[in-house]
């Protein structure tokens, strides 16, 4: 019992180390412990359960905001039975605790219904003075590092000195070369909505009006912009059916991106658009969120919550685009994309600066912001690229390749933001290894876990 406790105790730590609280440097004393209760407890199965269950229903509490706590309790649930090979560790060895962790962590990115990473130990690591890792070996590396220190704070109470398995942290002394040559004047639109909650669109053209207004507030204090940035779900009414919509969209003399619901046939897309009064540059969002903007086993889902019936499927895209604004290459990531490293890697790789649209207002006032802005944070260390994050209600937020948020509006508010931007050329070491940083650093763990192993023999 006592070492259920304590697995439940290292899952309620570690969730603590994402926001709100953003405690960064319990993360590694949290799997320290649960490290050290797995290898004591005669219940493998339980005590990775109680982890694990604990960790998610906490973190992911704001789910349950507007639908209720089933879906809650089923999305901790099932992402917790992913946890479970981790009782592998009682007859491999302790050693190779960090090995399968960052395995099963990769394979939830990844699946199912194209994974679910929001968990990701790398995204509660922002402030981390070894976060810098992520440049070299990506969020992968930077989650490796932190379970690898609590490995080595079990080892030495174990009185153990396993600080070797630590060499991949000096990736942080290398310095790193970012070629940043031109800037870029963005004016980034925080217009708010009329009320927050799964129905914040009731009043779709309220909400693109409050979107135009504040634009038109911020042009009269400074019109010396080169863009104008608008969040996901700014424009709910199809610009391209409404022509009063269309119209207003026109009457701005710089180019402005948008993110919009359009209707194409029988399709409804995401996406996100360069608008300018010649031409319409179109990016429809790829990576869509499970049982928000389609649903999978909707027969099934539908017997758990009624609220389905409501969601109306949206299809994806199947291409990147960048948009060119003057010397500004600008990739748009639309919200639940931030999850999908191919799509980060291919969007660094193709432009010098990402946008990043998304749209808080049907998880309220809840933490889903900030931990969203974290992950923005890490993507940005990772690909070594300045990032503009918008949303219709907060966080909004200018980041930099080095992860530190330079400006960053309030929550529920209409609020603007100017920003002088660095446009940066240079590629980031971890998209210029490409999957070899997974490969390397699952390939340091598997040295540490069998050398281990080894020694115990």
């Amino acid at each position: 019992m006592v070492n259920l406790l304590l697995s439940a105790l290292s899952g309620l730590l570690l969730s603590a180390a994402f926001e709100p609280l953003a405690l960064w440097w319990i993360a590694p004393i949290a799997l320290a412990l649960e490290i050290f209760a797995l290898s004591r407890s005669e219940r493998q199965y339980l005590s990775v359960l109680a982890f694990a269950l604990t960790f998610n229903l906490v973190l992911l509490h704001w789910t349950s905001i507007y639908v209720g706590s089933v879906p809650w309790v089923i999305l901790a649930t099932g992402l917790s039975l992913f946890y479970l090979p981790l009782v592998a560790v009682k007859r491999l060895g302790i050693a190779f605790f960090p090995l399968i962790f960052i395995v099963l962590e990769e394979i939830r990115n990844r699946f199912p219904f194209q994974g679910f990473g929001w968990a990701r130990i790398a995204y509660s690591q922002a402030d981390a003075p070894y976060a810098k890792i992520a440049a070299h070996g990506g969020a992968v590396a930077l989650s490796a590092i932190t379970v690898l220190i609590g490995f080595a704070l079990f080892s030495l109470l174990q009185k153990q000195l396993r600080i070797l398995v630590l060499l991949p942290a000096l990736f942080v002394l290398v310095p790193m070369d970012v070629q940043m040559n031109q800037t870029t004047q963005a004016l980034m639109i925080q217009g708010n909505v009329p009320k927050l909650g799964l129905d914040f669109n009731s009043r779709a053209k309220e909400v693109f009006l409050n979107h135009v207004k504040q634009t038109d507030s911020a042009l009269r204090e400074n019109r010396k912009v080169d863009f104008l940035l608008w969040p996901e779900n700014s424009v709910d009414v199809d610009p391209f059916r409404n022509p009063e919509v269309f119209e207003t969209l026109n009457k701005y003399e710089v180019p402005l991106i948008v993110g919009a619901i359009v209707e194409r046939s029988d399709d409804i897309v995401n996406t996100s658009i360069l608008w300018t009064k010649e031409s319409q540059n179109v990016y429809v969002k790829q990576h869509l969120t499970p049982f928000g903007e389609y649903i999978p086993l909707r027969s099934l889902a539908s017997k758990i919550s009624p609220l389905v019936n409501d969601v109306r499927d949206f299809s994806p895209g199947d291409e990147s685009r960048v948009f060119t604004i003057k010397g500004a290459k600008i990739a748009p990531v639309i919200c639940f994309e931030l999850l999908d490293d191919h799509i980060l890697e291919k969007a660094a790789k193709t432009s010098n600066l990402l946008a990043v649209q998304t749209n808080s207002a049907t998880f309220g006032d809840s933490p889903e912001s900030a931990q969203q802005l974290q992950i923005t944070r890490i993507r940005a260390l990772e690909h070594s690229r300045n990032i503009l994050s918008v949303s219709t209600t907060g966080y909004s937020a200018v980041i930099d390749y080095t992860g530190k948020v330079l400006q960053k509006s309030d929550m529920g508010t209409a609020q603007h933001l100017y920003a002088e931007i660095g446009l940066i050329t240079s590629t980031s070491p971890r998209d210029s290894y490409g999957d070899w940083a997974l490969v390397m650093t699952l390939l340091w763990l598997l040295i540490v876990a069998r050398r281990a192993y080894i020694f115990r023999r």
